[in-house]
């Protein structure tokens, strides 16, 4: 699964990363430890433009009765989201990129589990397979925008830390991902594949990110080898 990542840039750096046209939002605040319910930074497409926005980590599908079911739907399987009702129609009219500078991960050890921070070798925010809806608030009349992230398979780095792990687009699939035009679940499943474990960095990093109070840059520092071997 994908439980926590990091968004800590501005609305330029990623609009500028994916190719954005337009910018629909303001800055959000920077984050080392989005947690589930957060604001975050996802990218859409409408008309043929590209548009950066802000959505609510937790998808709400459109027919629920309130915005709890929200935080059960952080992330979709890639196994089944063609047919999950929950995902079914994002899946196949609204699906989005989220950016991300990396997520985390957490090994299970003997004496209790270890955060990994994974992220792309050469830096760049990588591109998370996503989910979004519009939901209508029915006391409020409000209009909320939420989103989802894909999981599937790990690949060779992620896996001796978890069995699990986001969706990630490269580059040269991100204009067929977000083309509502494509609709046909069999040509979007063919794009959810294990990202490269080579383009792939990681490292321990401390307990802080358990929290989601700690929201600091030392929560992506390695983690000191000393440290890691009292695990």
């Amino acid at each position: 699964m994908c439980g926590r990542f990091v968004q800590a840039h501005d609305s330029v750096f990623y609009a500028d990363a994916f190719h954005v046209e337009t910018i629909r939002t303001d800055d959000l605040p920077v984050s080392y430890n989005v947690a589930p319910t957060d604001q975050v930074y996802a990218v859409a497409e409408h008309d043929g433009v590209r548009i950066l926005g802000s959505f609510r980590w937790g998808l709400i599908p459109w027919w629920a009765k309130d915005r709890k079911i929200g935080a059960r739907n952080i992330n979709a399987r890639a196994e089944t989201v063609a047919d999950k009702p929950t995902f079914r129609e994002p899946f196949a009219k609204r699906r989005c990129l989220i950016p991300a500078d990396g997520f985390y991960e957490w090994q299970r050890l003997p004496k209790g589990k270890l955060p990994h921070y994974i992220y792309a070798a050469d830096r760049r925010p990588l591109a998370l397979a996503g989910l979004w809806s519009s939901w209508k608030d029915p006391d409020s009349g409000d209009r909320v925008l939420t989103c989802s992230i894909i999981t599937g398979e790990p690949n060779q780095l992620v896996a001796g830390i978890h069995d699990r792990m986001p969706v990630i687009l490269p580059e040269e699939d991100w204009s067929l991902w977000l083309d509502r035009s494509v609709t046909d679940p069999e040509e979007l499943a063919s794009l959810l594949t294990v990202h490269p474990h080579d383009r792939m960095a990681e490292h321990p990093v401390s307990t802080l990110v358990n929290s989601v109070a700690n929201n600091l840059p030392e929560c992506v520092q390695p983690l000191e080898t000393g440290a890691v071997e009292q695990q």
